[in-house]
């Protein structure tokens, strides 16, 4: 499904990945460990489309995505790929109904379907009665949850997350946690999870180690 061969990345004289391969089949939940400077990050936004490798091929579902311009990128990661980060960046002036809506908008998706399924997935992540609240009404847990159906509402192929659970107390985290495999049950949803929590990372299908660049 997502598949990347003998990605590398410089930043000048610094080689930060140095040949990744790799490759996550549909409906997986992955996790990606290791110490600050491994490249996990890098590594993230390569295959989110939000940086470029040096060389190397990226594909989802036979696409190799590194090839689109501009435009075309832009509407592929709308389409096919989502974030969710360790701080839930929720549009503060739009209620949780309106903050999980943005992508579908965005992508000119109809007002009224979006909305449903919006509905459908803040009830499904226990949220039914927070749609019509501000991001400065709802605790920590609950901009998060919010966050992750956002993540959601255009179906994507695959969801990147960078330490989610990093900004949560333990039993919020847990639930979070939890929510995941919840959503891969449900919709075969596929994750790809950067993360310090050992525990979030030892219930993943797979635990990548990253080191100096490589999966080692």
């Amino acid at each position: 499904m997502l598949i990347a061969k003998n990605i590398k990345k410089n930043y000048g004289n610094l080689q930060v990945l140095k040949g990744i391969d790799l490759e996550i089949k549909q409906g997986e939940v992955i996790s990606i460990v290791g110490a600050s400077g491994a490249g996990k990050t890098t590594l993230l936004q390569i295959l989110g489309t939000l940086d470029k490798a040096d060389s190397g091929e990226v594909l989802l579902n036979g696409i190799d995505y590194s090839s689109l311009k501009d435009k075309e990128l832009a509407k592929f990661r709308n389409e096919k790929i989502s974030f969710i980060f360790q701080f839930h960046n929720l549009m503060p002036e739009f209620t949780a109904l309106e903050n999980v809506c943005l992508p579908a908008w965005i992508g000119r998706k109809d007002n009224e379907e979006t909305t449903k399924k919006a509905q459908e997935l803040l009830n499904l992540l226990g949220l039914k009665d927070r749609a019509k609240h501000f991001p400065s009404e709802l605790s920590g847990g609950e901009q998060q949850r919010i966050a992750v159906a956002r993540a959601l509402i255009n179906s994507p192929a695959v969801v990147f997350a960078d330490e989610p659970s990093g900004n949560l107390d333990s039993k919020n985290a847990e639930e979070l946690h939890q929510m995941f495999f919840e959503l891969r049950k449900q919709f075969n949803q596929t994750f790809v999870i950067i993360t310090h929590n050992e525990h979030l990372a030892n219930m993943a299908d797979r635990k990548l180690v990253m080191q100096d660049g490589m999966i080692v």
